[in-house]
């Protein structure tokens, strides 16, 4: 947990001092809605994602240079995130915490003095800072467990609104690059094979700028 905020800490020193020195800087608190669906390589046909809900919460700075519409949000998120799955009818769900570092680059298109449109792309640095066993067995009808991993990298695609220099809504597809988990089970053929588990979450966030 150490070297993870040593890590992160190291990472946004290094963003700050890279900024340009005309960028303009506001601070603020953003938090929203996930929708996690995962997508899953090497299990059976019928084993399978469903979507499930969470939330994030937490601080983020947004960077504008001005003229060229060109800028910069960098967050810190408490991101909590719900993945479930099915087999054969049976459901189990997880909850996974982390804290998140999405690094995303802007650009934004003035419609007015009142609002404009932003569209952003970058990546997200994740540690999982909650529980990393996730036991199915102990659910009906499953028979695996799955190792979660404890940090992820993931890639930012979004678009949004802000009005009056203040309030921004946004929305956002989290792409999962890396694993969120993964399991090891012996096939028919009594080899052992590797399962996998990967995230996408849709995000709808809402942002106060101060």
């Amino acid at each position: 947990m150490k070297k993870n905020i040593l890590t992160l800490a190291v990472i946004v020193a290094a963003l700050i001092f890279a900024l340009p020195s005309q960028a303009q800087v506001k601070f603020g608190i953003k938090g929203g809605l996930n929708v996690d669906n995962v997508s899953i390589k090497n299990m059976s046909s019928n084993f399978d994602g469903k979507n499930r809900t969470g939330f994030f919460a937490g601080v983020t700075a947004d960077v504008t240079i001005p003229l060229a519409g060109l800028g910069a949000d960098i967050a810190l998120l408490y991101d909590n995130k719900v993945i479930g799955v099915v087999e054969d009818g049976n459901e189990a769900n997880k909850t996974l915490h982390y804290v998140s570092l999405p690094i995303n680059a802007k650009y934004t298109i003035g419609l007015s003095s009142i609002a404009s449109v932003y569209f952003a792309t970058g990546p997200q640095f994740s540690w999982n800072v909650g529980d990393r066993n996730w036991r199915l067995s102990n659910y009906k009808g499953f028979d695996d467990d799955w190792e979660l991993k404890k940090s992820e990298f993931s890639w930012n695609v979004g678009c949004g609104v802000t009005a009056l220099s203040h309030v921004r809504v946004g929305y956002n597809y989290n792409i999962g690059i890396g694993k969120t988990a993964e399991t090891t089970f012996l096939n028919t053929a009594g080899q052992a094979v590797k399962g996998k588990l990967r995230n996408n979450t849709h995000q709808i966030s809402l942002t106060y700028l101060f």
